[in-house]
């Protein structure tokens, strides 16, 4: 359960390759961590050898998210990621998307939440990093989230408490 430099993320993945683990990545901002986190990170994880996340640096959280976001800081989060069982390397990155990460590390499955499924046959959410993920041959998988469990509502819960 490491905090990682990108270089010290390949020298895990290179290592990876080797042993013929394969390598699961996902990413997000994952601001106020709850059970809905653990359950999608308990997901991603059991679908190959090693999970490695890209967590949203506090600029990046903040242009995605808004302003008053993230509620925790980045290393803070990183922190707490680092520690769950399920999660062997957190890699904390400026960028928007994780694309120049995915093109780095090229794991083998790349794992969103099912918000980026399409509904009806229509994408409501696109991917950014789809293309690369399929550019090397890699899968992507998404993974419903467990209903009720997001940080905005846990966000909106703790705004309404008097």
């Amino acid at each position: 359960m490491l905090i990682l430099t990108l270089d010290h993320a390949l020298d895990l993945r290179h290592a990876a390759r080797i042993t013929g683990e394969t390598v699961v990545f996902t990413n997000g901002v994952f601001d106020l961590l709850h059970v809905g986190h653990l359950d999608y990170l308990e997901k991603a994880r059991a679908l190959g050898g090693a999970l490695f996340v890209g967590l949203n640096s506090d600029t990046s959280a903040r242009r995605l998210k808004g302003d008053g976001r993230p509620l925790v800081p980045e290393m803070e989060r990183a922190r707490l990621l680092a520690a769950l069982r399920p999660v062997d390397a957190v890699i904390i990155f400026e960028d928007d998307t994780a694309t120049r990460l995915i093109e780095a590390l090229k794991p083998e499955i790349y794992v969103k939440g099912g918000d980026y499924a399409p509904i009806a046959g229509m994408v409501v959410k696109p991917l950014p990093e789809r293309a690369a993920v399929e550019a090397y041959g890699g899968r992507v998988v998404l993974i419903e989230y467990m209903a009720g469990h997001s940080t905005s509502a846990l966000i909106d819960k703790v705004k309404a408490l008097k």
